[in-house]
């Protein structure tokens, strides 16, 4: 596994974005450079294999990115969700809270199979409430979140908390903003 000091290179600190005072990790540098990409897809596979999931969820859009490829590195299947109104089959709906108010989720309602064993991804885990969502809406269908991976975690935040029972890993951490 990459050690946390051979990625951060590659995470960009972008000030004031998307509102101010906010710090937004940027992971377009990790994504162009191509051992980078590896090392952090390979690093997460790592952290995951031993739970042994079925399938791999990720929110759109930012967890589209590393999802799939994290997917076919551990030989499970690739599971979407996305903004309401965004997915041409029967969803099932989670809702969320924002800062600023309130966000949803959604799935379609075959997408997970009841007992699957499921590994929730996204690529930052802030507040936690999209992960907290796709939990949510893997338990609709019956599947069962074995663990949730990231990328980075901004540990300040507290979203690690929202997510408890679950088993969480993060490859990099920021305790500050």
């Amino acid at each position: 596994m990459p050690a946390a000091a051979q990625l951060e290179p590659f995470i960009r600190d972008i000030r004031d974005f998307p509102r101010p005072g906010i710090v937004f990790k940027d992971i377009t540098p990790l994504m162009a450079d191509a051992t980078a990409l590896d090392g952090t897809v390979r690093a997460l596979a790592d952290v995951a294999r031993d739970l042994r999931p079925d399938v791999v969820i990720a929110a759109e859009a930012r967890g589209f990115l590393l999802g799939p490829a994290l997917a076919r590195e551990l030989g499970a299947g690739f599971v979407l969700a996305r903004k309401p109104g965004k997915l041409p089959y029967d969803t099932v709906r989670a809702e969320y809270l924002l800062e600023y108010g309130t966000d949803a989720l959604e799935l379609h309602c075959d997408a997970v199979a009841s007992g699957a064993r499921v590994l929730v991804h996204d690529d930052l885990l802030a507040t936690g409430g999209t992960a907290r969502a796709l939990c949510e809406l893997v338990e609709q269908l019956g599947g069962e979140v074995v663990g949730c991976a990231f990328v980075i975690e901004l540990v300040f935040l507290g979203g690690r908390a929202r997510l408890e029972p679950y088993p969480v890993h993060a490859l990099l951490t920021y305790d500050e903003q």
